[in-house]
């Protein structure tokens, strides 16, 4: 005969009416969701994902040129929003809260993209285009410090190369003299 120990599901426990069927236990989820805001999709991650893993995943998956994950945050409306920083596990909050990810454009406190109006023409810098100029300047930066190395090179080779040839027929110059002055 085998023994079992009772869980603590097994008993039957009464109900209002004396019976012995009770509700069922709402369904837990075993999974988070995540709004990532760059570009729209919900990522599912197992409950108990660090923080960093779900940006990594995230921003691994983002299309080109898509401002990449900062940081999550669990929002619910009209309450400060819970950030979790890189070594916190995702958490649910509870109904009405919802966790997305937070990317450089998004300024603290607006929880909503900002929008461009191309249609007045009138096209304001935003924090990408001065990322992207800042880029560009740095890189042409880069270049010519590298252009420049190479024209020092060919100067120093130039130089060494002339003190190759010269050299000899001055000290050959200089031999002969004293010896001449010997005789």
């Amino acid at each position: 005969m085998e023994w079992r120990a009772q869980q603590p599901g097994d008993a039957q426990q009464p109900g209002k009416d004396g019976g012995g069927d009770s509700p069922p236990p709402p369904p837990v989820r075993p999974f988070l969701e995540v709004t990532c805001r760059s570009s729209g999709k919900v990522r599912r991650f197992a409950a108990g994902t660090m923080a960093r893993y779900a940006l990594h995943a995230i921003n691994r998956k983002l299309e080109p040129g898509a401002p990449p994950a900062l940081h999550v945050e669990a929002v619910r409306d009209g309450e400060e929003p819970v950030n979790f920083g890189p070594s916190a596990a995702l958490a649910d909050y509870g109904r009405g809260s919802r966790l997305q990810t937070i990317t450089a454009q998004d300024a603290p406190g607006i929880h909503h993209a900002l929008h461009v109006d191309t249609k007045q023409g009138d096209r304001q810098l935003s924090k990408e285009d001065a990322v992207d100029t800042e880029a560009i300047r740095g890189t042409c930066i880069y270049v010519a410090k590298i252009v420049l190395a190479f024209v020092f090179l060919f100067l120093l080779g130039g130089l060494l190369t002339y003190l190759l040839e010269v050299i000899p027929d001055m000290l050959q110059t200089a031999s002969a003299l004293e010896l001449s002055e010997f005789l």
